[in-house]
This record gives structure tokens, C-alpha cells and sequence, in this order.
């Protein structure tokens, strides 16, 4: 089974920028993306075989998430739990399969001056639980742009950024957790000394170009699941955002 996954940074602008050739090109059963930045009906994209599935924002132009499928879900979530916490910022997609559930998220970014720290640590937390309690009836694969970079290794200057939105000691540690609560980053599960990786570069100072960068786009799958990744991978060289496309290879039998 192939997944992709994206931050397209505003749908309706990646549209203009070779996204379906893109898409058709991955040909993968399952597309996922993360700040879509649109409502309802403001833009169209279908392929013939795919559903699609959309999260979006109160606030217009933040945030969202959607979701492309080949296979037929069982059952789709919004946000987390009965009373749908963090649909109003259009965060988080669950597809329930009979083999294990995708879940598609958009982590909050924690801003510049950290005003988001709390709700940030918050969500993590309940995304937390919420998986645990997915993987209690099947496996689960978690993918989306987390806003993290967890180690040294998964940005290019990790010293000068220590403290800075998206490598603070309190996100690592969420994401710390959140492995140890029975998950696996599938990337560094195959590739664990794989350096200058990065999915997101600032636009500025010709970072792309530079490749300083950071990881901060995962595929997180149920340790049970971790042996049948086939490879984990990172389309650097996709343009028309500020993140790059990330896939899973994985080998559901």
C-alpha cells in the first residue's frame, strides 16, 4: 500500500503548481493533506476512483486538512473524540479500514513567541490518548506535518534553534512520548543516521536551494506495524510549497 502525505501550504495555490501532475504521477491509495487553507467549495480536484474527505477551518484561510482514498473507509472521524475536539481549526482526519487506522493530522504550530505553547501541549496530549486508544482495536498510521523537528539530526542548525517554534524541549518531549506510548517515526525506524533529510524549508535566505531545513512531516505507525514498512520516504525534490511530499511503502499483506 502506498501513502502519501502533504502540506500543501493553501490548496488552491498548489493547484496552479503541478499538484495533480503530482498526484497522478504517486498513483497512491491513500493522499493525504495538511493546511489546506479553503473551505468548501473553493476549489475542485477529483480524480475518478479516489473519495475525498475535508476538514476545514472556522477562521477562512488557516489551517485544514483532507484526505484521497482508493479504498473504501469504514467509518470517517473529525477532530478527536465524540465532541470533535480541534475540528474548529480543521486539524485531524481519522479513516477507520479493516486492517488499521489512518489518521491524518496538522499539528498547531506554537508561533514565534511561543503564545501557543499551552493548546499546543494540549493537543499533543490528547492526540496521545486519542491514538493509544486507536491502537487498542487495530494498528494506526499517523501522518501529517507534526511542527517538529525531534532531534539534532532533523534540522540542518539545531543549536542556533534550541528553543526556537518547533525544536523546543517541551515539543520533543511530546513527541518523545508519544513514541514511547507504542509508535514508531518510520523514517528513522529504516533510515537512523540518515542526515541533511529535511520536508520544510523557509522561504527566506535561499533555504531550499541551501537545503537547510528541518524533518518535520512524519509517517508514525503502531510499533506492530513498524516491520511492514517497506520504505519510508522523503520527495524532496516536489516543489510548489514550503514542505515537500512524504510516503510510506508499507506492506499491509
Amino acid at each position: 500500500m502506498k501513502l502519501i502525505s502533504w502540506n500543501v501550504n493553501g490548496f488552491r495555490s498548489v493547484l496552479g503548481k503541478g499538484f495533480g501532475d503530482f498526484f497522478d504521477a504517486a498513483d497512491a491509495d491513500i493522499f493525504a493533506l495538511q493546511e489546506t487553507k479553503m473551505q468548501p467549495g473553493q476549489a475542485e480536484f477529483e480524480r475518478e476512483g479516489y473519495a475525498s474527505f475535508w476538514s476545514s477551518a472556522v477562521k477562512k484561510g488557516y489551517s485544514g486538512t483532507a484526505v484521497f482514498t482508493r479504498r473504501e473507509p469504514l467509518s470517517v472521524r473529525y477532530g478527536i473524540g465524540e465532541e470533535q475536539k480541534y475540528s474548529d481549526e480543521g486539524r485531524l482526519i481519522t479513516l477507520e479500514f479493516e486492517d488499521f487506522f489512518f489518521v491524518d493530522s496538522y499539528s498547531p504550530n506554537v508561533q514565534r513567541e511561543l503564545t501557543r505553547m499551552d493548546y499546543r501541549m494540549g493537543f499533543e496530549d490528547d492526540l496521545r490518548a486519542y491514538l493509544s486508544g486507536l491502537d487498542r482495536e487495530k494498528p494506526v498510521v499517523l501522518c501529517g506535518d507534526l511542527n517538529v523537528a525531534h532531534e539534532p539530526i532533523d534540522l540542518k542548525n539545531a543549536k542556533s534553534n534550541e528553543g526556537n517554534a518547533g525544536y523546543t524541549l517541551e515539543e520533543r518531549g511530546k513527541m518523545t512520548e508519544l513514541l514511547a506510548a507504542g509508535f514508531a517515526d518510520s523514517f528513522r525506524y529504516l533510515y537512523p543516521d540518515r542526515k541533511d533529510a529535511y520536508t520544510w524549508w523557509s522561504y527566506m535566505f535561499k533555504a531550499r536551494e541551501r537545503n537547510t531545513g528541518w524533518r518535520i512531516d512524519y509517517f508514525i505507525v503502531s510499533n506492530r506495524l513498524a516491520p511492514r514498512v517497506r520504505d519510508s520516504l522523503i520527495f524532496a525534490e516536489t516543489t510548489g510549497s514550503d514542505h515537500c511530499p512524504v510516503g510510506l511503502d508499507l506492506d499491509l499483506g
